[in-house]
Formats: C-alpha cells, sequence, structure tokens
C-alpha cells in the first residue's frame, strides 16, 4: 500500500456538519469530527505513522489480478470503492447520514457497506484512530467481538461491525478479516461521540439499508432543486454537491476545503489550512448556488454573514474579519504541528491560519454583491449593519493591503481589492435605491466614482497594456479575470480584451492560469506553486464572455481532463498535471460551475444568432 496515496486519488463523503476522505485504495485516512475545524481521529494523509487511519479493502497479495476503481453513485455523495479479481468482485459503499437540522452534534456516523456481487472475496478491517492530529493517547474498550470504543480526551470512537467480521485487537487497535460470497453483506460502522455518551444502536441489516437509503433519497432530492441543464450536467451537479458537502449546515458557513496542511508545492512550506469560512470564498459561492437554484444554502449564508457584521469583533478592528471559524468564532491562532512529517515529508504542517487578522479590503465588495442579492438587508438591523460597512468604508478604502492571495511579503495598493471596494459602493447605492433605505447615497456615489478613476488611472499600466496587479508594478494578477463578472468593464471593452491577451501570454500555460509570477512580485515565502484551478475556470468565463468561444471551451474541455477520478478537484495543478493543495477545494468548484453557464449562454445565445438569418439571407 502506497504509504501516501495521490491527493487527487480519494473521494469526499459528508453529513453537513464533517467530512471525510477515502482513498481508491479503501482507506479513511482524514476525518475530524464533530466539526470540519475540529481536531483530527484520522490523518495518515499527514503521516503515515502518526495520523492514523482505517482501511477496509479486498485482502489479496500482490499479483492476483486485484483491480480497484473508485465512482460516486450518480447524484450522491454515496462513495462506490469496486474490487475486482479473479475470484470475485465486490465494492465498499462509504457515506455518512446528512445531518439536516439547525442545531451542531456531537454524533456523527461514517458507514462502510461491504458486499460481493460475484464469487468470494477476502476482505481485511484495520482501524488505527489518533486522536487530536496523533498527539493524544487513547485507551481501548473491547465490548465484545463486534463492538469496541476508542476513548480519547474528550471524545469517544465507537467501532461497529456485523457478522461475519470479528474484531481482534492489536496494540490498542482493532483489525478484523472475514469473507464474503456473492449476496452476502458486511457493516463496518464509526461513530464519534463526546466522551462518555449513549452507546450507537446495534446493527442490523435493516437498519443500515434504511440509512443507505436515506442518504441516498436527500442527495436526489437537494439536486431536483437546481436549475441547471446545460451541456455539462454531470459535472456541474457534482460540484454542487462539493459545495453542499463544504457547508456547515448549523451556521450555514461554507469552508474553503475539507483538509488542512496539505502542499501547494512538494516539499514545500505553503501549507494551509483550509477547514474556514473565507468571506470572500464564501460569497462567491453564494452567487454560484443562487443561479444554481438553491436558494436556502444562500439565505444560510447570507444570515450567517450579517451576523458577523452585526457582531464585529474583528482582529484588526475593522467591520468584518477575512475568515471566520464555522461558528462565527474569529480565533483561529496558527500552530505548526511539529510531529506530523507532512504529506510526503512536506512540512511544516499548520494548523489555525494566521493570514486571519491581514487587511484585505476585497471582502467588502464580496460580501456587499452577496448580501444584495437577497433579503439579508431588507429588514431595519440588516440594512444598519450593512450601511454602517459602507460608510466605514467610504473612510478605508483607499489604503494599501495584504490582498487576495493573502501574501505575506508586505501591504500593497492592489488593483483587486481597489475593484472590489468599487462593487461594494456600487451595489450599495443599487440596494438602497430599489429598498428606499436611508443613506448617504452621495458619499458612497462619490467614492465609488473615485475608485473607478483610480483604478483607472493607476491600475492600468500603458507599457503592458493591461490592468495590473497593484499600483507599484507591472505585474499580472489573475484575479482581474473577474473584472467583466462585476460589472466594471465590459467583457468586450478593448482595455479589458487586451488585459486579457497579456494575461494569456504571461499567466497561461496549455490553458492552465497562474495566479501571479512570484519570481516577479514576492509573497515573502519560498518556493513555487501549481496552476490555480480558480483561475483557470476564471479565464474559461472570460474568454467566453468576450466572444472567444472555440478557445473557451477547448480550455474547459481540457480543464476536465484534470479533475479526479470521481469529479474533484484540489486548489493546484502541478507540473505533470498532479492535484496540489488542500482537498476538495471550493473555490475551484464554484468557479467551473460559474465557467459551464457562462459557456452555456454564450454558445446559446451564438445559436440563436445563427438560426436567426433571414431565409435567402446566403442568397
Amino acid at each position: 500500500m502506497d504509504r501516501y496515496p495521490p491527493i487527487a486519488d480519494h473521494g469526499m463523503v459528508g453529513d453537513l456538519q464533517t467530512a471525510a476522505l477515502v482513498s481508491s485504495g479503501g482507506t479513511v485516512d482524514w476525518w475530524c469530527t464533530p466539526r470540519f475545524d475540529a481536531p483530527s481521529v484520522f490523518a495518515s494523509l499527514l503521516d503515515s505513522e502518526r495520523g492514523g487511519y482505517c482501511r477496509l479493502a479486498a485482502d489479496l497479495p500482490d499479483g492476483t489480478g486485484l483491480t480497484v476503481r473508485q465512482l460516486y453513485l450518480s447524484d450522491t455523495a454515496v462513495l462506490i470503492t469496486r474490487f475486482m479479481a479473479p475470484d470475485g468482485v465486490g465494492e465498499v459503499a462509504d457515506f455518512m447520514p446528512p445531518l439536516t437540522g439547525a442545531a451542531p452534534t456531537d454524533r456523527h456516523r461514517l458507514i462502510r457497506v461491504v458486499r460481493v456481487v460475484r464469487g468470494t472475496l477476502p476482505f481485511t478491517l484495520v482501524c488505527r484512530p489518533r486522536f487530536d492530529y496523533g498527539r493524544a493517547a487513547h485507551t481501548l474498550e473491547h465490548v465484545d467481538t463486534g463492538s469496541a470504543v476508542f476513548h480519547g480526551p474528550g471524545l469517544d470512537l465507537h467501532l461497529q461491525v456485523s457478522k461475519p467480521a470479528v474484531l481482534h485487537e492489536d496494540a490498542g487497535d482493532l483489525t478484523a478479516r472475514f469473507t464474503l460470497s456473492a449476496g452476502e453483506f458486511a457493516a463496518v460502522v464509526l461513530t464519534s461521540a463526546a466522551s462518555g455518551g449513549a452507546a450507537p444502536p446495534p446493527l442490523s441489516r435493516d437498519s443500515i439499508r434504511g440509512e443507505f437509503d436515506a442518504c441516498r433519497f436527500f442527495w436526489l432530492g437537494w439536486l431536483r432543486s437546481s436549475r441547471y441543464r446545460g451541456r455539462w450536467q454531470d459535472v456541474v451537479n457534482r460540484s454542487a454537491i462539493t459545495l453542499k458537502l463544504l457547508t456547515y449546515a448549523p451556521t450555514g458557513a461554507p469552508i474553503a476545503a475539507a483538509t488542512a496542511g496539505l502542499p501547494e508545492q512538494m516539499g514545500g512550506e505553503r501549507n494551509w489550512d483550509y477547514r474556514y469560512t473565507w468571506v470572500r470564498d464564501a460569497s462567491l459561492s453564494v452567487g454560484t448556488l443562487i443561479d444554481l437554484g438553491f436558494t436556502e444554502e444562500a439565505h444560510d449564508f447570507r444570515r450567517w454573514l450579517r451576523d458577523r457584521l452585526a457582531a464585529g469583533g474583528a482582529a484588526s478592528g475593522e467591520p468584518l474579519q477575512i475568515m471566520y471559524r464555522v461558528d462565527g468564532d474569529p480565533r483561529m491562532p496558527e500552530e505548526i504541528l511539529g510531529h506530523l512529517e507532512g504529506y510526503r515529508g512536506s512540512s511544516p504542517v499548520r494548523i489555525g491560519n494566521g493570514a486571519a487578522d491581514q487587511i484585505q479590503l476585497d471582502i467588502y465588495g464580496e460580501a456587499a454583491d452577496a448580501l444584495a442579492r437577497g433579503g439579508a438587508v431588507a429588514d431595519v438591523r440588516g440594512w444598519r449593519s450593512f450601511a454602517s460597512m459602507l460608510d466605514w468604508l467610504a473612510e478605508s478604502w483607499d489604503r494599501p493591503d495584504e490582498g487576495i492571495w493573502e501574501t505575506r511579503g508586505g501591504r500593497k495598493d492592489f488593483t483587486y481589492s481597489r475593484l472590489m471596494t468599487w462593487v461594494a459602493f456600487d451595489r450599495g447605492i443599487r440596494v438602497a435605491a430599489r429598498q428606499s433605505r436611508p443613506a448617504d447615497l452621495a458619499r458612497w456615489r462619490q467614492a465609488r466614482d473615485a475608485v473607478f478613476e483610480q483604478i483607472v488611472d493607476r491600475g492600468w499600466n500603458p507599457k503592458r497594456e493591461a490592468f495590473v496587479q497593484h499600483y507599484d508594478a507591472d505585474v499580472l494578477d489573475a484575479s482581474l479575470l473577474l473584472m467583466p463578472r462585476v460589472g466594471f468593464l465590459s467583457p468586450r471593452d478593448p482595455s479589458w480584451l487586451s488585459t486579457l491577451d497579456a494575461m494569456g501570454e504571461e499567466l497561461v500555460s496549455d490553458s492552465l492560469v497562474y495566479r501571479y509570477d512570484p519570481a516577479a512580485s514576492p509573497d515573502g515565502l519560498r518556493g513555487s506553486e501549481g496552476t490555480f484551478n480558480l483561475c483557470s475556470f476564471l479565464y474559461v468565463e472570460a474568454l467566453a464572455r468576450a466572444g472567444r468561444l472555440a478557445q473557451a471551451r477547448y480550455a474547459f474541455d481540457k480543464m476536465l481532463t484534470y479533475a479526479n477520478h470521481v469529479g474533484l478537484f484540489a486548489e493546484e495543478l502541478g507540473p505533470s498535471g498532479e492535484q496540489l493543495g488542500n482537498f476538495p477545494q471550493a473555490f475551484t468548484h464554484l468557479a467551473l460551475v460559474a465557467a459551464a453557464m457562462a459557456l452555456d449562454e454564450q454558445l446559446d445565445t451564438a445559436a440563436e444568432r445563427m438560426t436567426a438569418v433571414p431565409s435567402g439571407a446566403a442568397g
């Protein structure tokens, strides 16, 4: 077994409060519980020896012709790992029963169902939890041959197996070996709960089947709300499910990714914790969800965002902090887990995020756009918080910040940050007029127009014939691919088209897009990084809206070939197309959906134009 399977060699299952990664070899090598941002019980993805895992797989020696395939049950979050050998074919179905209520819970179930559909296959179960990122010891209470409890600090992990599996102790861990023939079934259930909580009910075939069916019907029913009927139905549906899985249901707060510490460069130091809610990422997700028709999720996040504005308390003293924990807590001190070697030796492994106290002025534009798209500012309380934010921004927008990419090389006058402050004022003016709300519109208009003039005068570089990353350099930045989408420029404005051309020459490699060039614009960190999947999909969208449809569609089709075997994307792609960074990343999947929808729209418009040619015009 590979000590570190490729990052892309995983599917994700979740219950809308936490999530687990399962490798194509049948190993759960990442699970934090009871929340996305809680300490891990399985983290062998970050240290194969110390991190802990739960492996359930066909037990055949090398050279026996075993083939393994992994897939999702269509339009669900049920993950199937198939084991195919000359003597038999079996599969493991991994899923977590969705928790749709508003109340957080400490009890979560990861269910693994094994069955053989042809012949006979032996299976092995190995469960080696390592609590608190492998920092805490545990004790084992072996209840009976089919049930045991691992006791960690403040957390119990119950393991139940159905016959014919029988649990055996192995130096504080558990193993089981069993054989199934065609038509036979076994279940392995992991239940996490607060220490001292009630034991889970006994397993039964009917109860497991009922939970499996309920999970499948939940996802099929949820997808029925989608309005998307375009050309890329399967990949858009998978991205929508991924965005939903990365959303903490009790508060409606989306996280950036399910993992922490996975490297942007193998062996490098760019290893961050992405299990938090970035105002930027989450706000952009809202637009995607609304476009797809998922209004309930958008409403929940806008309520969460409005509450953050009302609460205040950002470490920087500003109205908003750039990121929060899923429950709205602004505290996430960064620390290094020095006892973990990191994925394939990529250290340091970080938890928490020291960028939380950075100043990134663009978040006010993304937040304003998200709030303006629904009723979150319709009531008096919501409007006052919203207006107060814009009043503050009118005094504070013209200053350097750390920018969208959270650089650690000092504050600069980033063009993208200014662009999004323009968006904040623009959306505020629109909402105030639409809802007849009291506001200092003259002040907001003055600020909006001043930002516009500054970007045009200082963000535009005549030598490059392009808008650039910040005012003191001629470096390009792919974040500006959002300029047309937010309405700052027409997608066919000559200055925008020349910017798009410059990006194509400098930041694009075979349709893959780099965020910027760290060598030309040092970001305070050692090493390099791969192409950024978000930017690659933003590039597709920009090409489509610019009318370059053949180029856009080819770039999109090529990007889809970089998805993993179950349609998931990490943050970046390395030199050989390998997936890098935290996984799966919400930013990438929301940009994929936006690119698909933009392409559909433009392709449909082009087709309508062709069919609208008057008869006889060709003669």
